[in-house]
């Protein structure tokens, strides 16, 4: 297996646009550490998502940036970014166990995909400034209704968005899995992205059942993100600039 492995960091240093794409899906997760940090202070200074309909309006009409911001306008702008870093694993992983790598990362591309394509922030602006300009008590009532049906659709509550995130995070743990049989990243990478992977999903069950038991493993599982990506973004920048080495 190390020969296999020690070819395809071979073979990528001969490749400049799969080294580029490596160095690209490292700067990825650095920016995912970013946007991590940005939505734990977010979530602390200005709070999650309303709660109502009519909050939801008000807070769009008060201060439409604040608005987006408590709707997650920075997790449809950052998440796409799970395409070039599961993009730059593959090349990293394939010749560990080609079948899994290539089934975790459809995974993530399929969940992100089912994710994006919920209504969104965008949804909800949207009908705030059609509640905005409503000139009779009858049309407010309307798109209040329309806007209960956006909340049982939107990218949280939707069975799109939930089908997705389930797919994200099992592709998230196979990857993890075969990092530990993988000499090119370490077990410390694999074990954090197991847990961290294995604890959202947890969360996303939790939700249905035990609403704290879910906020406490979002919150135990967010730090660990900052870790693994760390780790997975330092590896694939040293695989792009032709650094790597196998770890055993």
């Amino acid at each position: 297996m190390m020969p296999r492995q020690e070819t395809t960091l071979e073979w990528i240093a001969g490749h400049a646009g799969v080294k580029r794409l490596c160095r690209i899906a490292g700067i990825a997760a650095f920016i995912l550490i970013g946007y991590s940090v940005v939505t734990m202070i977010l979530l602390v200074t200005i709070g999650t998502q309303p709660l109502t309909v009519e909050e939801c309006f008000a807070m769009l009409q008060e201060n439409k940036l604040v608005g987006l911001l408590r709707l997650d306008i920075l997790t449809v702008i950052f998440i796409p970014l799970y395409y070039v870093l599961f993009a730059g694993l593959y090349f990293g992983l394939k010749e560990s166990n080609r079948g899994i790598t290539t089934l975790s990362v459809i995974m993530v591309f399929i969940g992100v995909t089912l994710f994006l394509a919920t209504p969104s922030v965008f949804s909800w602006l949207y009908l705030s400034n059609r509640y905005a300009g409503a000139v009779t008590p009858e049309e407010q009532r309307r798109l209040i209704a329309a806007g209960e049906v956006l909340f049982a659709s939107d990218m949280w509550h939707g069975t799109g968005a939930i089908v997705g995130s389930i797919l994200t995070q099992l592709g998230g743990i196979f990857i993890s899995w075969v990092m530990l049989k993988s000499a090119v990243f370490s077990k410390l990478t694999a074990y954090t992205g197991l847990v961290t992977h294995g604890v959202d999903f947890l969360h996303i069950f939790a939700g249905f059942i035990f609403p704290a038991a879910s906020t406490l493993l979002m919150a135990v599982a967010g730090p660990l993100y900052l870790l693994w990506f760390f780790l997975v973004g330092r590896k694939l920048l040293q695989i792009g600039k032709g650094k790597a080495r196998l770890l055993r």
